[in-house]
């Protein structure tokens, strides 16, 4: 089956699926087989396991068992929450959020009136150490470049004309 047919491949788009999978490879002592793999992204779409099965032409039943017994584990080992449980399938996809494997969107911003930006932030790491948040961030700022593009004279001449 083609990576496009995959199911549940949407949420490529705002999760960083190969950090999450090598993660949680680790946390599991060995790579995540493809049906781990499909039945986590179903879950990070904010599928329930009864929808995951019925999309996947599967027991729902079993498929609880299975979710139970494996990425559950997993994403508890990989993030200390192995003493916590699971009390709503949905903890999954908040756990790893939070723990930032969710990307943001991009998020356009207008810099004067010369700069367009599109800010795409991709793990965000948050940690708390004697009594100070530190927040790490992967950042990634793309902006169109201009096909006459301004000498580093004119760049400066209307940067202090307040037109940059």
């Amino acid at each position: 089956m083609a990576i496009a047919d995959e199911p549940f491949m949407e949420v490529a788009e705002t999760w960083d699926l190969e950090t999450l999978y090598t993660d949680l490879a680790s946390a599991k002592g060995k790579r995540l087989t493809p049906i781990e793999k499909r039945h986590l992204r179903g879950l990070l779409c904010g599928y329930s396991p009864t929808e995951i099965a019925e999309k996947l032409h599967k027991s729902a039943k079993g498929l609880g068992v299975d979710l139970c017994s494996t990425l559950y584990i997993y994403v508890k080992n990989l993030l200390g929450k192995t003493t916590e449980k699971v009390e709503n399938w949905r903890n999954i996809a908040e756990w790893l959020e939070e723990a930032g494997y969710k990307t943001k969107s991009s998020v356009p911003l207008q810099v004067g009136d010369c700069l367009s930006l599109d800010i795409v932030i991709k793990k965000a790491n948050i940690i708390i150490e004697k009594n100070q948040l530190f927040i790490d961030i992967n950042i990634r700022l793309a902006t169109p470049i201009n096909s006459d593009p301004l000498t580093t004279e004119e760049f400066n001449q209307n940067h202090q004309n307040g037109r940059g």
